[in-house]
């Protein structure tokens, strides 16, 4: 059935704006029409910010696993206590814990395959840490609960955007880009454009570390010394890939046009001019994991929160690539199970196939 699949969303911070977003999301009905979503939360905090931002009350269903959700209604799972406190706008070790305790219930239903896909509201890296997450972010988390090479990236409908390294100091950024990262990174990157995209061929454009793409080394070696290797190594495996080029021009000239995806070497060389130009419309993709995980691409919004005045755009527009590509995966699989083996036929023999597949 068309609407069956089933998304988990957890809440993140939950003095931030993901109660917001969420429910404003889930306001649309024809979301039930896409799929079954699953709240990781708490209906307590559901009827709080309902009632903080003066929105009608909307049943859901109280579920205690995802293998009772209900099709066409919205599902939740409390994670929380009934005595958790609810704080808009301000960092707590609760909110922190009750994000976490979301998240990992959530990881654990995709892992076992009781629901397709996670779409995450965003968490505060700081208070969320704890005994049991000690990572900079969603990513570096998913990577080490669920296995695989992560690899972080941001899209909307015009580019798709992935990073080298993600949550580190500049001053660690040049050490951490090894030509070896950089090919790893884009066979993943070329991996996850195939599979989760549906692009057959995909070109990837390769930007440069440091300004001017290093003016032959005037400006920086690493150009020379690093990333040009890597960009013949990744050719010579079957990436389609070209650069590199220098930032600031392949955006302000709008070079991405020509592309399908773009990997940058560090967190804001990408996203800084990803977020200027996506606006609302931003997904943040985490490609590389045996799951499917996407996020808006804004953060916790303190500043807003409670208030009524939060885009559910990003949020809804996560919650559409997330449907997309666990199909995109399952439509993958399904055409490259059982790949055709590859035949000679000798046209002055009758009848005869030389399999190649065999010595």
């Amino acid at each position: 059935m068309e609407g069956s699949i089933k998304i988990g969303i957890t809440h993140g911070d939950i003095n931030g704006i993901g109660y917001e977003v969420i429910l404003k999301m889930l306001d649309d009905n024809r979301i039930l029409e896409l799929c079954t979503p699953i709240i990781y939360g708490s209906a307590k905090i559901v009827s709080f910010y309902r009632k903080v931002l003066g929105m009608q009350q909307q049943q859901m269903c109280q579920i205690k696993d995802a293998s009772e959700a209900r099709e066409g209604a919205i599902n939740i799972i409390n994670v929380v206590g009934e005595d958790c406190k609810v704080e808009p706008g301000q960092s707590t070790k609760e909110a922190g814990a009750a994000a976490f305790a979301s998240l990992e219930k959530a990881v654990q239903d995709v892992s076992a395959g009781k629901i397709a896909a996670i779409v995450t509201a965003p968490i505060n890296k700081d208070n969320i840490q704890g005994e049991l997450f000690a990572f900079p972010g969603h990513t570096e988390y998913l990577e080490s609960s669920v296995g695989g090479k992560a690899l972080m990236i941001l899209f909307n409908r015009d580019m798709r955007v992935a990073l080298v390294t993600t949550h580190l100091p500049l001053s660690k950024i040049s050490e951490n880009v090894t030509a070896e990262r950089i090919v790893e990174k884009l066979e993943i990157f070329k991996k996850s454009l195939c599979r989760d995209f549906g692009i057959v061929y995909p070109r990837i454009a390769v930007l440069s570390l440091n300004p001017h793409a290093g003016e032959n080394g005037l400006l920086g070696t690493e150009e020379q010394d690093v990333i040009i290797p890597a960009i013949k190594t990744a050719q010579e495996q079957g990436v389609e890939c070209y650069g590199p080029y220098a930032a600031d021009g392949f955006f302000g000239a709008g070079q991405f046009v020509h592309f399908d995806g773009i990997l940058a070497m560090y967190h804001d060389q990408g996203l800084a001019p990803f977020k200027a130009l996506a606006m609302d419309s931003g997904v943040n993709y985490t490609a590389g994991l045996p799951i499917v995980r996407t996020s808006p691409a804004h953060g916790t919004g303190y500043d807003i929160a409670g208030q009524g005045v939060a885009s559910e755009q990003s949020m809804r527009e996560a919650l559409y690539a997330a449907i997309d590509v666990a199909r995109n995966r399952d439509l993958y699989e399904e055409m490259t199970a059982n790949p055709l083996r590859k035949q000679y036929f000798d046209k002055s023999k009758d009848n005869v196939v030389l399999d190649l597949t065999k010595e």
